[in-house]
């Protein structure tokens, strides 16, 4: 865990998520391909009205291509896929929550790519719930 004098900035995010993501099974990373992960402090307007947000701290993480269960090899340009995570989010939740910073990193990032793998919100909830509950 590490603990941060002062915010987190973008290459401090973008350290904490290839760390989580190299912590995660082996089994579950080969799946995800040339997907690229950016940070950014928030996303772009374009994707605020794309998803009918009323503020940029409204999104922490985003995937953004074609998931794996709609992928085909018919499709010979499918485009780049992407997971975003957002900075100025990240950090006022974490404020607000108290929440782990890197524990939180690793969750918003667990959670994009599982849209990656065609999980909707709902299946990725049950999920937890099921975790949480198994404990």
């Amino acid at each position: 865990m590490t603990r941060f004098t002062l915010p987190p900035s973008l290459d401090d995010i973008e350290a904490i998520a290839n760390r989580q993501l190299a912590e995660l099974p082996d089994t579950f990373r080969r799946h995800l391909g040339d997907i690229l992960f950016r940070v950014q402090d928030f996303p772009d307007q374009e994707t605020l009205d794309a998803l009918e947000l009323e503020s940029p701290f409204d999104l922490m993480g985003l995937y953004h291509g074609v998931d794996m269960s709609r992928k085909s090899v018919a499709d010979p340009a499918p485009g780049i896929d992407m997971i975003y995570l957002y900075r100025r989010p990240l950090l006022d939740y974490w404020c607000e929550e108290e929440e782990d910073f890197e524990h939180l990193v690793r969750h918003v990032l667990i959670h994009e790519i599982g849209h990656h793998f065609g999980l909707s919100d709902d299946d990725m909830h049950a999920i937890e719930v099921a975790a949480e509950d198994a404990k």
